[in-house]
């Protein structure tokens, strides 16, 4: 919101005991005086010298009025709930121009138009009002609705806070979402700042992970390879692949790990108990043409569209790039990177039954009345994978909380769904490493109706650092303090 502030202007050509003023007006600014008595001796009838103070700050400083100092009201911009949502509102500079978030992309309807009158003085300085005068009175700017429900929000910044803290990460992002829409519900991001005071913030706390972040997914990206394959009529649910015992010879020197070694696994189990070497085997039933189409379609390496300052398109090359190991190693989430809001988009293909949708935080621009200058709509759904293979995929997420890698984001009384993800960082040196890691879960819920959907991403945690163990429980955490807001009706689990 916008309120009055007051500003502290001089006219320097009218003051002659420069330093006497500039001492005085330091004492109540609290500020030290050399700086106010260089503005003085600038040769202008107008400089600023202080803006939007303190009213008794302004108030003290009308008792100068008389030596030439003068006092103005302006607009401030304020952010009654400080932290809240700052990555997404964003903030203005003084002269209340967009810098950052949706002050910046917004700027130009949010700013307004100034006002401004053009009149004559006389030799106090004082203005002459009469038929010479013009004035042309400034135009408010509109309001901006945002699709973020504020206690979700809340909801979403605390958990994510509680998480971070918890396992001692280096920050994290979290997007509620709503899978057939594409409005999102809450967005956050750790670490934070407050858009009241920007300047105190570093720019790492500034930024808007969940759209600017790159990472590898790990195996998250496992639901696309499934799907593709459940797609393709490749594989079936049932089909048993050998997950021989945890260590996997793929090409040349190079061997494909499981966390824990299995042995045979249904299709449907490979991807809950989340074993790189079942994903890596049947994904080899999809020519890289056929997998590439189909990360393409789930949104991945293209901007989403949604608007927000700083949308980088993620990372994925056609397959004329690949080498020999690409088509191993692809499916469970090496050689791509993604950003958090990308892997949003991609779950919400099995949440809704097989759609992509653009995500949106913008619902509509409207005056102070209410009237809507502008309403704000997605671009028409497009269609991934058939309503029969998002109820399967929806089926064999949920078997991965019930008794796969993701049991930690159970939710009593609620049937839920996800997927876990460890991925290595890199470093410098191109290589993989073993000591920092993005743990994630991504997932929705209820089933068989999903309403929400919702990614998890903690960068970096320590000394615990699997996606099951550390971005899971975030997961449960806001879903169970959000059931009974919005007021779910319990479910049932669904069997495999």
């Amino acid at each position: 919101m916008s309120v009055p502030a007051q500003s502290i202007y001089a006219n320097a050509r009218r003051i002659t005991a420069k330093a006497d003023v500039a001492q005085r007006l330091s004492r109540i600014l609290g500020s030290e005086a050399k700086p106010m008595k260089k503005k003085l001796e600038q040769d202008r009838g107008f400089v600023w010298m202080a803006r939007q103070v303190e009213p008794e700050m302004a108030a003290a400083a009308m008792t100068l009025e008389s030596d030439g100092i003068g006092v103005v009201e302006e607009s401030k911009r304020l952010y009654p709930q400080a932290r809240l949502a700052s990555h997404l509102l964003g903030f203005v500079n003084i002269d209340h121009r967009g810098l950052e978030g949706m002050e910046l992309s917004f700027n130009g309807a949010l700013n307004g138009a100034p006002g401004w009158r053009s009149t004559v003085r006389d030799a106090r300085g004082e203005s002459l009002i009469g038929p010479w005068t013009t004035q042309i009175d400034p135009v408010d700017g509109y309001d901006l609705v945002l699709t973020i429900d504020s206690v979700a929000q809340q909801v979403v910044e605390e958990a994510l806070e509680w998480g971070v803290t918890k396992y001692h990460a280096k920050g994290g992002s979290v997007i509620l979402m709503d899978p057939h829409s594409g409005s999102i519900i809450a967005m956050a991001n750790w670490p934070t700042y407050d858009p009241n005071n920007p300047g105190h913030a570093k720019p790492e706390q500034r930024r808007n992970r969940a759209v600017t972040d790159l990472f590898e997914p790990g195996s998250t990206f496992k639901i696309i390879a499934a799907s593709a394959l459940l797609e393709e009529g490749r594989v079936t649910p049932d089909e048993r692949f050998f997950c021989e015992e945890g260590n996997f010879h793929t090409i040349g020197s190079h061997i494909l790990h499981d966390h824990h070694p299995h042995g045979s696994l249904t299709f449907a189990e490979v991807i809950q108990m989340s074993s790189n070497i079942g994903t890596s085997k049947a994904a080899q039933r999809l020519t890289p043409d056929e997998l590439y189409r189909y990360i393409r379609a789930f949104g991945i390496g293209r901007r989403t569209g949604i608007g927000l300052p700083g949308e980088i398109s993620g990372l994925i090359n056609p397959p004329s790039r690949w080498s020999k190991l690409s088509p191993f190693i692809i499916p469970i989430g090496q050689e791509v990177a993604v950003t958090p809001i990308q892997l949003a988009v991609m779950l919400s293909v099995i949440a809704n039954g097989g759609l992509r949708v653009q995500p949106r935080i913008i619902d509509r621009v409207q005056v102070a009345d209410g009237s809507i200058i502008r309403s704000f709509r997605r671009e028409p759904p497009v269609r991934v994978i058939s309503p029969d293979t998002a109820r399967t995929m929806q089926t064999i997420l949920a078997g991965v909380v019930e008794s796969g890698t993701g049991q930690l984001a159970s939710v009593q009384g609620l049937t839920v769904a996800g997927k876990t993800g460890t991925a290595q960082k890199l470093e410098p040196n191109g290589r993989y490493s073993h000591s920092r890691f993005v743990a994630s879960f991504v997932g929705f819920g209820p089933v068989p109706d999903p309403q929400f959907v919702l990614v998890v991403n903690i960068d970096e945690p320590r000394p615990l650092y699997f996606g099951g163990v550390v971005a899971a429980p975030v997961f449960k955490r806001i879903v169970e303090r959000l059931m009974g807001y919005w007021d779910l009706p319990p479910t049932t689990p669904v069997g495999v």
